[in-house]
């Protein structure tokens, strides 16, 4: 998987961020899937199966590419990774998600590129140059004050849920991407899920509802997406993007994931985008651009 690139070709800082906006897009269908199956699955029942079902296709990917043991020094980084975004991000995601719209949620998603720009500098040894701060911050400050504008205090639980579910997965990611430059992108988010095993399979079959009948074709296709994709395959292209690209320059592509989610949003999930909300998806992905051109 790792050893071969339709675009090895192109020099490395590229290829990542390529790798880095194909991790985006899959992404971004991450929390209109979710807000569909929390409609119908225990938000604790639904980050657990994702994640047990993630798991086993990982160990399965591991055993046919016969990977090696990561060394003793990176079990501990490999926690990291698993408890942020296998377990962390997820749950609170789902539970934020019982409060709020996607569409909301996904605003909020805009503060993830300045936790992973702080998170890469705390834990990859990353040190972009000031102005790269001011635009990350910038966008930050974008999605902030539409989210206060909004009125923050309208759903305070799901506000908070959402702010920790930022941090966790700012921290997994770095955490992540500096991992993958030793171990590789696709083997740290397997090996991160096999981590994870003895906590969300056995929880899986403990919460496991009692029927699963009347589940919805949307809910199962919803569990399949956020198992399947947001759970593994986007952590293989994105993993890869960060180690390739830098972790603060290429975090700056999580700008365009409001953008792509709020499109979902209103498309799937029939849900109202404000002008508002748009004026600052747009105002933040022009962020992207000068924190790119800095971030070096």
């Amino acid at each position: 998987m790792e050893r071969t690139s339709p675009f090895s070709t192109l020099d490395t800082r590229t290829q990542g961020w390529i790798n880095g906006f194909i991790g985006v897009v899959i992404f971004s269908g991450s929390l209109p899937a979710t807000r569909l199956a929390v409609m119908e699955f225990d938000p604790v029942f639904l980050t657990m199966i994702r994640a047990a079902i993630a798991a086993s296709l990982g160990l399965c990917l591991l055993w046919l590419f016969k990977e090696k043991r990561p060394a003793r020094g990176q079990w501990m980084p490999l926690a990291i990774v698993a408890l942020g975004v296998v377990i962390g991000f997820p749950l609170l995601t789902a539970l934020a998600l019982q409060y709020v719209t996607s569409a909301h949620s996904i605003v909020f998603i805009g503060l993830l590129p300045l936790a992973t720009a702080v998170f890469g500098v705390l834990r990859g040894g990353e040190r972009p140059r000031p102005v790269f701060w001011l635009f990350s911050i910038l966008g930050s400050v974008l999605v902030m004050g539409y989210a206060v504008a909004q009125g923050l205090t309208a759903a305070p639980a799901g506000d908070l849920l959402m702010l920790l579910a930022v941090l966790v997965c700012g921290l997994g990611y770095a955490e992540g991407a500096t991992l993958s430059r030793s171990l590789g992108g696709w083997q740290v988010i397997c090996w991160a899920l096999v981590v994870s095993m003895p906590v969300v399979v056995p929880l899986s079959l403990l919460l496991a509802p009692p029927s699963l009948h009347g589940i919805s074709l949307p809910a199962w296709l919803s569990l399949a997406y956020v198992a399947l994709f947001s759970m593994l395959i986007g952590f293989v292209f994105w993993y890869r993007g960060l180690a390739q690209g830098g972790i603060a320059a290429v975090g700056q592509l999580q700008l365009l994931q409001p953008f792509f989610g709020l499109a979902l949003a209103a498309g799937l999930l029939h849900e109202q985008v404000s002008l508002g909300m748009v004026l600052v998806t747009v105002a933040v992905i022009g962020c992207v651009a000068g924190a790119k051109k800095f971030a070096g």
